[in-house]
């Protein structure tokens, strides 16, 4: 049997890896579906499977022509309590002048106060939908929706949100 020198493949692969941008043999980072920023003190980036490992809750709505369907996904309140947003007891004087603006990448833009997500103001949970009737949302609708119950009218509810921004009204 003969055996050729491989110290020329050695050498080869040790520039290849050498001369690699460092980013080149990183694993991929799951996609931001949604982002979390302004006057809350943890800044969020959240891929669709870290915002489906929060507390879910189902509800059943009116849809905008009138059916009866179901939504599931997190309270939105989840997901401020995780960027430390000041909600429950921290909820008072000042901090009742923070709203949210909810955006989607088409330029829609929601306003919302606070004390609209907080369990302590009020009976509603406002829902950041993923799924519809046990369903992923569709391309129209999602993949993240703010579903508003008790809105009479469906304005607020965002398709596609995909960033929530804390500001403090002056």
């Amino acid at each position: 049997m003969v055996r050729k020198n491989s110290w020329p493949l050695k050498v080869s692969l040790l520039v290849l890896l050498l001369c690699a941008p460092a980013n080149a043999f990183a694993q991929a980072s799951p996609a931001v579906a949604l982002r979390v920023s302004g006057e809350v003190p943890d800044h969020l980036e959240l891929s669709v499977a870290e915002i489906a490992a929060f507390p879910r809750q189902t509800i059943r709505v009116t849809d905008d022509k009138g059916a009866q369907v179901e939504y599931g996904g997190v309270p939105v309140a989840e997901i401020l309590k995780k960027a430390g947003a000041p909600l429950g007891k921290e909820l008072k004087g000042p901090n009742l002048a923070v709203g949210l603006v909810a955006s989607a990448p088409d330029g829609y833009r929601v306003l919302f106060t606070l004390t609209e997500f907080d369990p302590a103001f009020s009976d509603r949970v406002i829902l950041l939908a993923d799924r519809r009737d046990g369903k992923p949302l569709d391309s129209r609708e999602g993949p993240l929706r703010f579903i508003v119950p008790g809105d009479k009218r469906h304005a607020r509810w965002i398709r596609g949100v995909t960033a929530i921004e804390a500001m403090r009204v002056k």
